[in-house]
């Protein structure tokens, strides 16, 4: 997606006794819960050649993140109202704030999981009219957070030296996953201008995504390679750095596709051999990134790594590498790039499965709303 670092206030792995609010410790990186969820279904539809079979399943994973997403959505007003100064000090916490990109994700999952799989269960009237709405909603929150978390990181929050994380990427990544999912629509737009400035307005976010990526990325390996492994329980973070490279390929490819819905327009046919010529290399490094991340979290889990929320970073991200897979395998006819995405698919699921067990347990005994230490 999403989806992560774990908030201090409200994902402790090891609580001294259940809150007596459990509401006050919930936190935007919640919100990543709906993101991997949602992206299952996402991937699972894009796959090449729309296995029949899953049709069911990501029907059933969809329905389960709208739900997610609308009671995280109430829970989160909640504890707006109820515990407007917990929420205040979260938007000013450094290793809380970058969350919020979340939100904004998580709107943009569940909305294109609309169209893409709950067309055929409400109608596609109705899919378009929720995605358009989810898609707009996500877009703004997005690009405001993107410029106010950054913001916040320079004039307000209190940073230390050598505490670069993955996390950093969540609040830029956001206009990535509208570039990704607002093609989509292209083809429910009026003919002319709407359908040009969908497309361009959307070729602008994966633009000013990548470049603050790239930004960002160099402190965050700057910070492993001088201060070395995170610790264990934010190991699963460098899953995140994955999001930017599958959702950017995920959005080329998307946009190439809507492309024929400019008409005559001079710049569109060389969008698909765009998709190509950008996708195939940043896959290449997502995958060698994917080898690193995995290593490092081979060697913390011997290490005791703990469950937390950060394990949702396993999910989103390799969904958008799976999405990006299959955007490659459609715009250059080879079947290994299927093959990658099947098999990115798999170890998606697995993720899912695991995260969400935990997650669901750790709601069950309280540990993970519980009072922080």
């Amino acid at each position: 997606m999403a989806t992560l670092a774990p908030v201090r206030s409200s994902a402790p792995t090891e609580p001294d006794r259940p809150s007596a609010a459990p509401l006050r410790q919930l936190g935007p990186n919640w919100y990543a819960t709906v993101m991997g969820t949602a992206i299952v279904a996402n991937a699972g539809a894009a796959l090449p050649g729309h296995p029949s079979w899953l049709r069911t399943p990501c029907v059933i994973v969809w329905a389960l993140s709208a739900a997610m997403l609308a009671a995280l959505l109430g829970a989160r007003a909640g504890h707006w109202l109820r515990h407007a100064d917990r929420a205040r000090e979260q938007l000013l916490d450094p290793a809380v704030a970058p969350f919020y990109g979340c939100l904004s994700m998580a709107l943009l999952a569940v909305g294109a999981g609309t169209l893409s799989v709950g067309a055929g269960v409400i109608g596609t009237p109705a899919a378009v009219a929720v995605d358009a709405a989810l898609w707009v909603a996500g877009t703004a929150t997005g690009l405001l957070i993107a410029t106010a978390i950054p913001y916040l990181m320079v004039a307000r929050h209190q940073i230390a030296r050598g505490s670069a994380s993955p996390v950093w990427l969540l609040p830029v990544v956001a206009p990535m996953v509208s570039a990704a999912t607002g093609p989509a629509l292209v083809p429910h737009l009026p003919n002319g201008q709407w359908r040009a400035a969908m497309l361009l307005g959307c070729y602008a976010m994966f633009g000013l995504s990548l470049l603050a990526t790239l930004v960002i990325l160099p402190v965050v390996f700057a910070r492993l390679t001088y201060e070395g492994p995170l610790p264990l329980a934010l190991t699963p973070t460098l899953f995140l750095v994955l999001g930017p490279l599958g959702q950017s390929t995920t959005a080329v490819g998307n946009v190439a596709d809507a492309a024929p819905g400019l008409g005559q327009a001079w710049y569109a046919h060389l969008m698909g051999g765009f998709a190509v010529l950008y996708g195939v290399p940043v896959t290449g490094f997502a995958l060698l990134w994917l080898a690193l991340a995995g290593a490092m979290v081979v060697r913390a889990a011997r290490r005791g790594m703990p469950f937390a929320m950060t394990w949702w970073a396993f999910t989103f991200p390799v969904g958008t590498c799976v999405t990006g897979a299959a955007s490659l395998a459609r715009h250059t006819g080879t079947d290994v790039f299927g093959w990658l995405a099947a098999g990115l698919y798999v170890l998606l699921v697995a993720a899912w499965g695991t995260a969400a067990l935990r997650t669901a347990r750790g709601l069950i005994s309280g540990a993970l709303l519980a009072a922080p230490r």
